[in-house]
């Protein structure tokens, strides 16, 4: 005998134990959870125990008591389409601009989804403009690519975010904010995107005060959206700020459904479900032109460049941007260190001179880092070393050359004159 629905057995911290279902729950079955004076609830099944389903809510349990009716509910699928851009939407597709929903109309898509086949997907794209000087000489891009922006609280990772959200050359963005403070949301779409910025734009929030499934949420939507356009043959920038919140999440949603804690508290699913989350950005299957450029900011708790989170993510992705806080603190904006900045697609797609720019450029920034504190104690003297006294000349011309205003726009071709610039002293 079917029977779709079920009743609340016990709730303890954030998991609902339901029971009563038939035929039995899936893992990732949607439910709904009807209150009395409050919308119903969603619920996600996230684990079994005992032969009874364990159940986590998109919003606060506020309300609920042991025996109430829960109904299964069909699955959680997204329909974007064009008349998405220029929307402000939480994880679940529900507005967060004060306009009406955004119509439907495209294709059905679920927010689970494996990456293109390994061995039919396309090669990465030619370089892409992100419009920060540093990054683009340093650190070059593809379309397709897969970066981490790298940085501890504090030290400018949102506004080196919001660089790139108004200057990368690209047809759609998705920005998905994990965790975000509430009131930041609309500085980012008025002042950081702007009327034209956000024309091109899909934005998928979750706050720091929302649950943890709508925070992981957030994460799948935004992806799924990127999708969407990638497949309409768009070259689509997927910017997610950030991995570590929603690492956080899934570690809270573990730990609820029983899950063992690990390294510092994580359970070994959260470090197999971050390859399943980033590996779907990139290029699409052969033949399509679409691609998707993902930029995913990493919050490096205490400066540690390999705690746990970190260190997986970096391992996942075809890049490492860390910004250092000495830098800031030294008046240099963005704080990257571009010593420590690495993008594994370089050697592909820099032009010879080019190359030979950015070997010198890293040459005499390394050298000078290295004789930072001899020169500082007065141990150095002038020409000793011809190749330290050329260093320390010309070091501070590249520091210059990386120092870039919020609003100001770059481009590779004009990065790399920069640089030379800098290196032969005009």
């Amino acid at each position: 005998m079917l029977n779709s629905l079920g009743h609340v057995v016990a709730l303890k911290g954030l998991a609902l134990t339901v029971s009563g279902f038939s035929p039995n729950l899936f893992l990732g079955d949607r439910l709904e959870l009807p209150v009395p004076g409050r919308d119903s609830i969603p619920l996600e099944v996230v684990g079994f125990s005992g032969g009874e389903a364990q159940a986590v809510a998109f919003a606060p349990l506020d309300g609920v008591a042991p025996g109430m009716s829960v109904r299964r509910v069909s699955q959680a699928v997204l329909q974007p389409s064009e008349a998405w851009l220029g929307r402000v939407l939480d994880p679940l597709g529900r507005p967060l601009d004060g306009r009406p929903p955004p119509p439907l109309g495209g294709q059905a898509r679920g927010l689970r989804a494996a990456p293109p086949n390994a061995g039919t997907r396309a090669r990465l794209g030619p370089r892409v403009d992100l419009g920060v000087r540093a990054l683009d000489s340093f650190a070059t891009c593809r379309a397709g690519q897969r970066l981490g922006l790298f940085a501890a609280s504090g030290v400018g990772k949102s506004t080196l975010m919001s660089m790139l959200a108004r200057h990368a050359d690209c047809d759609v963005a998705v920005f998905a904010l994990v965790g975000e403070r509430g009131r930041e949301l609309r500085e980012f779409v008025e002042d950081d995107l702007g009327a034209a910025g956000m024309a091109r734009s899909v934005v998928v929030c979750a706050t720091s005060d929302a649950t943890p499934l709508m925070r992981r949420e957030a994460a799948y939507a935004a992806t799924t959206i990127a999708e969407h356009f990638a497949e309409q043959g768009k070259r689509v920038l997927l910017m997610m700020d950030s991995v570590t919140r929603f690492a956080m999440a899934l570690r809270e949603i573990g730990l609820s459904a029983g899950e063992p804690p690990a390294t510092r508290g994580y359970p070994p699913a959260v470090f197999a479900e971050l390859p399943r989350l980033l590996e779907r950005a990139g290029p699409r299957a052969e033949g399509c032109a679409g691609s998707i450029t993902g930029l995913y900011t990493v919050l490096v708790e205490g400066d540690d460049h390999d705690e746990p989170v970190a260190d997986a993510v970096r391992g996942i992705l075809d890049g490492h941007v860390v910004l250092d806080r000495k830098i800031g603190e030294g008046g240099r904006y963005p704080a990257i260190d571009v010593l420590r900045s690495l993008s594994r697609t370089v050697p592909g797609c820099l032009k010879p001179e080019e190359r030979e720019l950015l070997q010198r450029a890293r040459r005499l920034l390394s050298l000078q880092a290295d004789m930072a504190d001899l020169v500082r104690l007065g141990a150095y003297r002038a020409g000793s070393d011809p190749a330290v006294d050329e260093a320390l000349r010309i070091a501070p011309r590249i520091e210059a050359f990386l120092t870039q205003r919020k609003d100001e726009k770059g481009g590779i071709d004009s990065a790399f004159a920069g640089l030379a610039e800098a290196l032969n002293g005009a």
